[in-house]
């Protein structure tokens, strides 16, 4: 697989009024407590089903004597902000080395660790890179981040930039959401944030974003269409697929997540959940990245799932994106056929064949 966003905590130190999930926030002590307890006893069943490799085939390179390059795939481990305590000792760490003790002996796997970058340290440098992280990748950079508005941030990137070049680490030459990482030996660091231009753009519909009114995403902003959207999921063995997957293992085409999950990948295995839904007329629109054609087989024509698409913010404002649509079809229509599916893999209600 190219490559799979993994969510290894809720907990995070900041509560960001433009973040796309309310669950990243801080937590109290005994809630900490739980969701670090949660985490633990998830992820070692997560990553035992993963894939058994993370190598995939590169559409856009043919080779001369026929097929396809082969590239090695890249996981993100993410949070919340993976690098707060007591996440990192317990949660981050233990992860990483199962990580990358599973795909050792089948082409190993490209690490990134994903974090806000204002609990980076010199020891916590040395400490990622010690358990092969291939890319430390800080997404605070952005005015959204408290502390980090304008030029107030770029002391904070300087001394980052020590600190990893100090460590023998390289600047990424690859942009946020390009993905050519196949032409970069490790380790190397990135920088990007939430601008216009880059990552999240109008910010998505989601979290307190849109408690906040903070999403100007009009129609036409198809988020499904693109990177880190449902396009190409379902194609695991090949380039341009990526799924993300939740501290609990709940398991989504895209990072802004469905309404529903695909399935709980502590529960089974991703490649069987991705391969039972390849032949659904709704998930092949989602990968195919035209979620307006999601509905077809279950008569909701294009123009019902548009009209579908159209709400208010929380501020009473008119808003139109096709998310929207896509929550309204997984709430009144999908939300029971993928439940029919989960019990099927897992041999609870009859044949999958059938």
């Amino acid at each position: 697989m190219e490559s799979i966003y993994y969510v290894l905590s809720f907990a995070c130190h900041r509560k960001c009024r433009h973040c796309y999930e309310d669950r990243f926030r801080p937590y109290a002590r005994t809630e900490l407590q739980r969701l670090t307890a949660q985490a633990k006893e998830a992820f070692p069943r997560v990553i035992a089903n993963l894939p058994d490799h993370m190598r995939y085939l590169d559409l856009e390179r043919r080779l001369p004597g026929g097929g396809l390059a082969e590239r090695l795939g890249r996981i993100i481990v993410s949070g919340g902000e993976v690098l707060m305590d007591p996440v990192r000792e317990e949660i981050l760490y233990p992860a990483l080395e199962a990580l990358r003790d599973k795909y050792a002996k089948c082409g190993g796997v490209r690490l990134v660790v994903q974090t806000t970058g204002d609990l980076v340290t010199e020891k916590i440098i040395a400490e990622l890179l010690e358990r092969d992280v291939w890319m430390i990748s800080v997404a605070g950079m952005d005015d959204f981040h408290v502390g980090l508005e304008g030029d107030r941030r770029e002391p904070l990137r300087q001394k980052l930039i020590a600190w990893f070049e100090a460590a023998g680490m390289a600047a990424s030459g690859v942009k946020a959401g390009t993905r050519r990482w196949h032409e970069e030996e490790g380790p190397v660091y990135s920088f990007f944030g939430a601008t216009p231009d880059s990552w999240i753009g109008r910010l998505w519909p989601r979290g307190r974003a849109w408690t906040n009114g903070l999403s100007s995403a009009t129609l036409e902003d198809n988020f499904c269409n693109r990177w880190s959207g449902g396009l190409n999921f379902l194609n695991h063995r090949y380039s341009g697929s990526e799924v993300s997957i939740e501290p609990t293992g709940d398991v989504y085409p895209c990072c802004l997540k469905t309404r529903h999950p695909l399935g709980n990948v502590a529960e089974e295995k991703l490649t069987d959940i991705l391969d039972s839904l390849a032949c659904h007329p709704a998930f092949q629109a989602i990968n195919l990245g035209k979620p307006e054609r999601m509905g077809l087989a279950h008569g909701w024509s294009v123009d019902r799932f548009l009209q579908r698409c159209e709400t208010q913010t929380p501020q009473g404002e008119s808003y139109r994106n096709l998310c929207i649509g896509c929550d309204a079809f997984h709430a009144e229509v999908l939300g029971p056929i993928i439940e029919e599916l989960r019990q099927r893999r897992l041999g609870r209600s009859g044949d999958m064949t059938q």
